[in-house]
């Protein structure tokens, strides 16, 4: 059963790029008449990030976590003709087809874990959530996390999943912890892990998880020198994902440990 709604808009305006970003993000207007932050099937991590992005978000949302709405977005070849950047020029030629949105939050600023407390049942279902889908890039250096409106939002999910840049050896993933948490930005405040993880194990049930990875678009599963079907990939998505759900505790107390 297809829960979800992801809506397909068309990118009509390049407004500005966004240089902090590593992969040169940038703010462009929709069909819909909305701004979103637009993440390239051109840029460093091609397609992979875009699936990374959009299954953690969908994942964040589904625990009860604030994303931004995730859009599909068709970018068509006109934008690189008239762009005098070559740097972006290349960005945009290479991006042509369906990329990701996210909505763009005006006026958000960046989440400072010194200024910024945050609800301590919050911070460990981020916390949580980040080990089971292996995110290595949500530290104090980069918290990839905004306050818009006093609530926390989260983005940036596209350096998750890093197995799946060899699926020869993705299997190898699938038991592993995650002791890479003992740098996560939210770590000093989550000071509810069990409760969260009994939270997440509610909400993450076997058939969200396959409708999520149902609608990863096909497109970006088929990749020059992948070594798996579509398909296959799509399986493996799910076997990853229900066998880290299966070691919640065993991510609960690798993260209560680092504390």
């Amino acid at each position: 059963m297809n829960t979800l709604d992801i809506r397909t808009v068309d990118v009509v305006q390049y407004v500005t790029p966004l240089r902090e970003g590593g992969s040169l993000p940038a703010i462009v207007k929709a069909n819909d008449g909305f701004m979103y932050v637009l993440k390239f099937r051109g840029a460093g991590q091609g397609k992979k990030a875009l699936i990374a992005e959009f299954i953690g978000g969908e994942f964040a949302r589904a625990i009860g976590l604030k994303v931004p709405e995730v859009v599909f977005m068709n970018l068509d070849d006109s934008f690189s003709k008239t762009e005098p950047d070559e740097e972006i020029q290349d960005l945009l030629k290479f991006s042509v087809g369906l990329n990701l949105g996210l909505h763009f939050l005006s006026g958000a600023i960046t989440f400072d874990p010194l200024v910024n407390q945050i609800d301590g049942l919050l911070a460990s279902k981020l916390v949580l959530l980040d080990s089971i889908i292996s995110n290595i890039d949500r530290t104090p250096k980069n918290p990839n996390l905004l306050i818009w409106n006093k609530e926390l939002w989260i983005i940036d999910n596209g350096a998750s999943f890093y197995f799946h840049h060899n699926w020869s050896t993705w299997e190898n993933h699938l038991t592993r912890s995650f002791p890479l948490i003992k740098d996560h930005v939210l770590l000093a405040q989550a000071t509810q892990l069990p409760a969260a993880a009994k939270s997440i194990e509610l909400s993450l049930l076997p058939e969200k998880i396959v409708d999520i990875i149902a609608n990863i678009p096909e497109d970006w599963l088929i990749n020059e020198g992948d070594t798996l079907s579509p398909d296959e990939m799509r399986a493996a998505y799910i076997l990853y994902l229900t066998t880290k759900l299966s070691m919640i505790d065993v991510l609960a107390k690798e993260a209560q440990d680092a504390r």
